[in-house]
């Protein structure tokens, strides 16, 4: 089986939407599938307007034929709404052909926080989006029941997963190169310095140790000039990071508007326990009853009793999300592009 997997978030951009489709393709080409990702570096490409650190490609059109004619897929998957996923549909639409599509970040939040875009807006522009979708994958079931509140169809329930080898438990938080020797606790955000992000949350905590931050963003700038007593690492490779969340007393998440989250996960794994607010994505990741940390609507309330979790407690709930059942549940999801099915998939690992 051939899959075209067309994204706007491909490396080296670093966000969880990337981290999730490099993890699937590789779990995918391990279960059989053969697949082709479709993503902005092959194409011209320029800046996204407001968010530094995003490339989207320029007028898309003429190439993306050219690659989906030259690679004749069985399936084609459009993971993200940005330029490489309207011109995929457009092409898919003209031929006919089934696809099925993906929800991974609330960008309608985005945009209105970001440049105030009415809210009703952007959800009637990604609800006409998805709508020929012949099955909207969607991460998590809370963010499904928003969907189908705000009217759209087809959806289906998928999550993510994380890697667990990477991502090692270590029974008691250690020292790294990164940090060296800190103050603690260590309280540690990973995640783009954005607007979607809630970042000011937890920088305005008034919490003992140190705080840490991972990560670039539009608000990077200011927001380090802001809290000069922040230790900034901006971005690390993937055994670096997974080395500082070991490093970590506690997770904080101050993020109202997660579809997923997956760096809880990542965090989890190496058995640091997560601070959140009690909305979508941590409700599904840490757990309710909370089981990789404590959710609370006072992030300080939730972060003291954090503290008090057991490490082996959030590596127990990180393994339940292993990335060879996330694979075989989005094949299963899969349509062939003339609308039949099923589609092999003959690999699963937990």
């Amino acid at each position: 089986m051939k899959l075209a997997l067309v994204t706007d978030a491909w490396e080296p951009q670093v966000n969880g939407v990337v981290t999730t489709l490099v993890e699937l393709v590789r779990e995918l080409r391990q279960g059989g599938i053969e697949v082709e990702v479709i993503h902005p570096f092959l194409f011209k490409t320029r800046p996204c307007p407001g968010y530094a650190g995003i490339d989207l490609a320029v007028r898309p059109a003429v190439l993306m034929r050219e690659y989906l004619d030259r690679i004749a897929p069985d399936a084609i998957h459009l993971a993200t709404e940005g330029p490489l996923g309207w011109a995929a549909r457009r092409y898919c639409m003209r031929r006919k052909l089934a696809f099925t599509t993906a929800y991974h970040t609330r960008f309608p939040e985005l945009l209105q926080a970001a440049l105030k875009v009415p809210l009703w807006i952007s959800y009637a522009m990604l609800r006409h989006f998805h709508a020929p979708s012949a099955g909207v994958m969607v991460p998590t079931p809370s963010v499904l029941r928003l969907l189908q509140h705000k009217g759209f169809g087809n959806l289906r329930s998928w999550t993510h997963g994380v890697d667990v080898q990477q991502f090692q438990y270590t029974e008691q938080a250690r020292t790294c190169p990164q940090l060296g020797l800190l103050p603690r606790p260590v309280s540690l955000f990973v995640g783009r310095a954005s607007y979607e992000k809630n970042i000011q949350a937890f920088l305005e905590l008034d919490l003992p140790g140190t705080k840490v931050v991972c990560g670039v963003g539009p608000l990077q700038a200011s927001l380090r000039e802001r809290y000069p007593s922040v230790r900034w690492l901006g971005v690390l490779s993937r055994p670096e990071l997974a080395q500082v969340y070991a490093a970590a007393d506690v997770f904080v998440m101050p993020s109202r508007h997660e579809t997923f989250g997956l760096v809880m996960l990542e965090a989890m794994s190496c058995g640091t326990p997560v601070a959140a607010y009690p909305v979508e994505g941590p409700l599904e990741v840490v757990g309710s009853p909370a089981a990789g940390g404590v959710l609370h609507e006072d992030l300080k309330t939730a972060w003291q009793a954090a503290l008090a979790i057991p490490r082996h407690a959030a590596r127990s709930r990180a393994l339940q999300f292993g990335w060879g059942s996330c694979a075989h549940l989005f094949a299963q999801h899969l349509v062939s592009n003339t609308y039949e099915k099923p589609l092999a998939f003959v690999g699963q690992r937990p």
